[in-house]
């Protein structure tokens, strides 16, 4: 899609002393360092781009709601805004935007011809009076677009934050309609901030937990097409699918892939008890992880796929539990009050993230891999199924409303509990699953 990625520039980083401003680095390049304790954003100028004004406006409004949208970047307003940026070309005015306390400035351009269009843009340190970084060109087709405008953001949240990037990803998602006892539902794909929505299966049969593989080429979820939960897996490209397992005297459920592709890991419920399988994805061949009398599920890999988190009763009540790929004895990871369920591994390897009902309500946390250092991001009558984005900052989760109309929605929050927001969708939607970066 992006044919080529040219430096158009190349710049040089200096040491930038900010004794001022307590939320950034006090050396090197203009960095906002995320800790808990953060509080004040970084104040950043996105002036109007040069070129094509209707895609222009389109791709920086893009890139401006990327950036605010973290809750780390403050952009300054247009009316407050004093330079004159001339052209892309031109010297920046650095002492105009002082004037008016940005401390990072974006400059680019959008131009096109035919149904291609060229993006290039500069960053630069305010403070330090200089470019951070080399400037950039995307070259996209034209109703690629807000990829575009994703990929720029992407390098400006990097750059800014030393960060890896999420914003040029897509989620899977299930919109919910109809009343809560008979819920009509389908899978759908969408941007990470949810635009650009397909629908990748119809509402004639109940679809649940879509998981994107590693690549995002294709979507594992669990079907009632036969009655009963089945695994079914599903070609985003051509929109089509195939069953995965066909079990008449079981139920398989809760699938998610390893993070190079090869094994599957799920649950099966057979004669009443339910526990962790895996599958080789390209044989078919199958073979239980777990034996025991307890209700096993919700398996995720970790980054090295050599480990296993999942969810089961086996100790009186729903606990976090690690085991390794080959089987053997499941570690209990989760101690405190409460149940836990719905473990998701981070793709950094470092935290889980789950969900915990404790009393009468329902919390998004994440924990240390051997369960040390728990914390609660999120408190309401119901929050579940976290799901990670690619860089590991930032999980996104349902949260439904209380009440016999309420309905379930799409939220997010960084790691640090701080930012969390409903995501911009006019429908109901749950089980979202976060996919990698888009190449």
């Amino acid at each position: 899609m992006f044919r080529k990625l040219t430096l158009v520039f190349a710049l040089s980083l200096t040491a930038t002393p900010l004794a001022s401003l307590p939320a950034l680095a006090q050396d090197g390049p203009l960095r906002i360092e995320i800790t808990d304790g953060i509080v004040e954003p970084m104040s950043i100028a996105i002036p109007e781009f040069f070129g094509d004004a209707e895609i222009a406006g389109k791709v920086r409004d893009v890139v401006a709601a990327d950036l605010t949208g973290t809750g780390l970047f403050r952009e300054i307003p247009a009316e407050a805004q004093i330079a004159d940026p001339g052209s892309f070309a031109s010297a920046v005015a650095y002492e105009d935007w002082r004037a008016v306390n940005a401390q990072a400035l974006v400059t680019a351009e959008v131009t096109g011809a035919g149904d291609e269009i060229s993006v290039k843009f500069r960053l630069f340190d305010v403070f330090a009076g200089q470019p951070q970084g080399d400037g950039m060109q995307f070259d996209a087709r034209a109703v690629d677009w807000r990829r575009a405008a994703h990929k720029i953001a992407d390098q400006i949240y990097s750059r800014l934050t030393g960060e890896a990037p999420y914003f040029d990803s897509r989620v899977a998602f299930v919109q919910e309609t109809g009343p809560k006892d008979a819920r009509i539902k389908r899978i759908g794909v969408m941007d990470y901030d949810g635009a650009n929505i397909l629908w990748m299966t119809d509402s004639s049969s109940l679809v649940l937990a879509p998981q994107f593989s590693p690549d995002g080429k294709s979507i594992l979820f669990t079907s009632f097409d036969s009655g009963f939960p089945q695994i079914r897996v599903l070609d985003v490209a051509s929109v089509t699918s195939r069953p995965l397992t066909q079990g008449g005297d079981s139920m398989a459920f809760s699938p998610r892939y390893s993070p190079d592709g090869r094994w599957i890991v799920y649950s099966l419920e057979k004669g009443g008890n339910t526990d962790i399988w895996l599958m080789d994805s390209a044989t078919g061949a199958q073979r239980p992880l777990t034996t025991s009398p307890s209700i096993e599920t919700s398996p995720s890999f970790s980054p090295d796929g050599k480990r296993i988190v999942f969810e089961s009763d086996r100790s009186g009540t729903p606990q976090l539990y690690i085991i390794g790929l080959n089987g053997g004895e499941p570690e209990r990871i989760s101690f405190g009050e409460g149940r836990y369920g719905a473990p998701a591994w981070s793709p950094k390897g470092d935290m889980i993230a789950f969900t915990k009902q404790l009393g009468d309500k329902f919390h998004i946390g994440v924990m240390r891999t051997d369960g040390s250092s728990e914390k609660i991001l999120t408190e309401s009558f119901l929050d579940e199924g976290p799901t990670w984005a690619p860089n590991g900052r930032v999980v996104m989760f349902t949260r439904v409303a209380p009440g016999g109309t309420g309905q379930p929605r799409l939220h997010s929050v960084d790691i640090t509990g701080r930012n969390m927001r409903p995501l911009d969708l006019d429908f109901a939607a749950s089980d979202p699953s976060w996919g990698p970066l888009m190449p």
